[in-house]
């Protein structure tokens, strides 16, 4: 049973930090730091001073698509989700209908053998489900046009309804994001690393702090189930499993830059804790019960009560740790979801020393 907290309407972050106000950047958000069930008040902008030399952060270098399509089933509009591109040119596809807000809402499952007209004169043609686990996401042959072109002509950004407006591609990349060569990328964005800009990576840097390339690209997570996430491609080089053993080996810290940076690395991990260079499909949940092999510390978002996610953050720093930090969230009103304010888990340092502090925010 994970952390139970209700979050208020209002604590969504409905714009990106840079648009609340003159002067201000990405990285103008609040960052809760949880050492065990100690928990801290910073600004982003503090991470430096945070970490140490010596210690490893992991970043998802994942570009995030404008993947969501306008098409039509005979005449019935629908929005195309694409969320996966699989190995055989197919991609995994989630249909919603327009609520006429900009948004969309669930949508009846529509059977094998549908046909969606998409712009540019592209078809898909629905086939099985991605899982047995439901009907929300199936696999989808495209023709006519490839669907790289389709969502660099046509497509926009994936938004949920808790966000004011649409927003361009831009907002959605990360400072981190690399262009893959087949076009593939996230459907959504890896978001705890959106705060980051080049100048808090140069003072990182300059810090002493080391840096971990990996990939893992994002599907489409549900609206409304709060499923465990689905398998998703990933790739761990050499380099970064390299560095990674030596930074473990020397006793800094793994910090992962998001959910989606541990379920890379810690599905590239043996037994053992060594991490081997890997690639391909990951269908790891990392829960409490499976733990962490490599992951110290965890740079995160704010996750809903019934997300899978908070298992991870579980596995990482425990339960009691997690929720003392959201109550703490909730009590200073920090911002959820992709726009919103940063938790920043570390190892425990004096497990007899429970407290409330900083003054940043």
């Amino acid at each position: 049973m994970t952390v139970s907290v209700r979050v208020p309407e209002e604590l969504s972050a409905r714009v990106p930090a840079e648009q609340r106000g003159p002067g201000l950047g990405r990285d103008a958000v609040r960052l809760l730091v949880s050492r065990g069930t100690a928990v801290a008040h910073h600004a982003f902008r503090e991470l430096p001073v945070l970490l140490r030399a010596g210690d490893l952060l992991v970043v998802n270098t994942s570009p995030t698509l404008a993947a969501a399509v306008d098409g039509r089933i005979g005449h019935a509009r629908v929005v195309v989700h694409f969320s996966t591109r699989g190995d055989d040119g197919r991609w995994a596809v989630e249909l919603r209908d327009p609520d006429g807000r900009g948004t969309t809402r669930a949508r009846a499952g529509s059977p094998a053998g549908t046909e969606v007209a998409l712009p540019g004169g592209g078809r898909l043609l629905l086939e099985e489900p991605l899982s047995a686990r439901g009907e929300r996401l199936r696999w989808a042959r495209p023709s006519g046009a490839e669907v790289a072109e389709v969502l660099r002509e046509h497509g926009r950004p994936i938004r949920y309804s808790y966000t004011e407006r649409d927003q361009p591609l831009s907002v959605y990349q990360t400072v981190f994001a690399l262009a893959s060569p087949d076009g593939s990328g996230s459907a959504e964005m890896p978001s705890a690393a959106r705060p980051f800009t080049a100048r808090l990576v140069a003072e990182l840097v300059s810090r002493g702090v080391q840096f971990a390339p990996v990939t893992l690209h994002t599907g489409v997570s549900s609206a409304e189930a709060h499923e465990p996430p689905y398998p998703e491609r990933f790739a761990v080089p050499e380099a970064s499993a390299r560095v990674i053993n030596q930074v473990r080996a020397g006793g800094g810290r793994v910090v992962a830059v998001g959910t989606t940076a541990v379920r890379a690395v810690e599905s590239a991990a043996g037994p053992d804790g060594v991490v081997r260079a890997a690639e391909g499909w990951t269908d790891l949940v990392v829960t409490p019960g499976r733990g962490v092999r490599v992951v110290d510390g965890l740079l995160t978002g704010l996750h809903e009560p019934e997300a899978s996610h908070l298992l991870m953050l579980e596995a990482v720093a425990g339960r009691a740790a997690v929720g003392r930090a959201y109550e703490e969230a909730l009590r200073r009103l920090y911002l959820w979801h992709e726009f919103g304010d940063l938790h920043l888990i570390l190892p425990e340092e004096n497990p007899h020393t429970e407290r409330c502090g900083g003054n940043s925010w």
